[in-house]
């Protein structure tokens, strides 16, 4: 691998532009794959994403654009995956090029459903990627607010700190600061479990709750994120860190979150359906609501106590009513 790695982006979305559009800032080209020839082609014409932050300027020059997967994992050193994690599964199918010897970073906020896994678990599981060479990138930071130029900060973590630093300073500018770490398990499933609490949020939001109510409930989302990260991969971390409470805020609290608000479209009568059709855009926190209940229901006797997933998932799987489901969480919330 030269001094300067190339970067490529696998995904069409949102997130996946502000972090092409942070990548620019640094680097010559930048790899950028989406399965989308439409937005390929207008992108190299009008210089922005038709679909997502369409006020974000491009100069095509810099781009390698590609409808084409193998082709950007030929292409690049340092694969940035970007696709919700329900599609993630079927993306990785059409790989003919081998992943041996890229460096894999996960921007996916999920668990990919086939195996229930998270990410970084899952390349490491079927395809054989060192964890060495698996990092996570996580908040707080909302696309919206990148593609506004705001101030924002990024947690990059992986094993290898040397790995995490390159992608630190690919990401870093004006108004993007970046630190590293080491967790990338605690990050990643973190980063799963706030688009649950947001989703919560959201459904109280849309119930009519208060925002004594809400405090409260971040507060319990914070201790219920503690306990169920500790029981799936112990070690010292500090909860309250940007990458972990920082991000469970901005996603719950922020009117950017689509989480929160597919919870406030569930808290006001509309079906899980419905909501999904209405948004057009994937909500991570309903896929990671059924991963995240099962994987604790299947530890029995060690599962983690979390009264707040469990409640969302009656709602989003059982078809239990959001008012009665929410009236019994408050009851057990301190």
């Amino acid at each position: 691998m030269t001094n300067q790695p190339k970067f490529a982006v696998i995904g069409g979305g949102s997130w996946a532009t502000a972090i092409v559009k942070m990548l620019c800032e640094n680097l010559e080209e930048v790899g950028w794959y989406m399965r989308s020839v439409y937005a390929l082609e207008h992108i190299k014409k009008e210089q922005h994403n038709p679909n997502y932050l369409s006020s974000v300027e491009f100069h095509p020059e810099k781009l390698k654009l590609s409808n084409d997967i193998n082709e950007m994992v030929a292409y690049a050193d340092y694969l940035v995956f970007v696709i919700p994690s329900a599609f993630i599964h079927s993306e990785l199918g059409k790989l003919t090029e081998s992943l041996e010897g890229k460096v894999i970073f996960s921007a996916i906020k999920g668990i990919v459903p086939e195996s229930s896994l998270i990410v970084g678990d899952h390349f490491y599981t079927h395809y054989k990627i060192p964890f060495k060479n698996i990092g996570v990138i996580t908040g707080p930071c909302h696309a919206e607010e990148v593609a506004l130029e705001r101030l924002s900060y990024l947690t990059i973590a992986c094993a290898d700190n040397e790995k995490a630093e390159i992608v630190a300073n690919a990401l870093r500018c004006d108004y993007i600061k970046c630190t590293t770490s080491d967790d990338i398990i605690g990050a990643e499933y973190a980063a799963m479990l706030k688009n649950i609490y947001a989703l919560a949020a959201g459904i109280a939001h849309g119930l009519g709750y208060g925002d004594n109510f809400q405090s409260v409930l971040m507060s319990n989302a914070i201790r219920e994120m503690k306990r169920y990260v500790k029981r799936v991969h112990k070690m010292k971390r500090d909860i309250n860190g940007s990458a972990y409470l920082g991000d469970l805020l901005v996603t719950g609290y922020s009117t950017f979150s689509r989480n929160r608000l597919f919870g406030n479209m569930i808290g006001k009568g509309y079906t899980v359906k419905s909501a999904q059709m209405e948004m057009n855009m994937v909500a991570e926190g309903y896929y990671a609501t059924k991963s995240a209940y099962e994987l604790n229901q299947a530890k029995k006797k060690k599962k983690a106590k979390t009264p707040i997933i469990n409640a969302v998932y009656s709602i989003l799987y059982e078809g239990k009513d959001p008012k009665k489901v929410m009236e019994k969480l408050t009851e057990k919330l301190n």
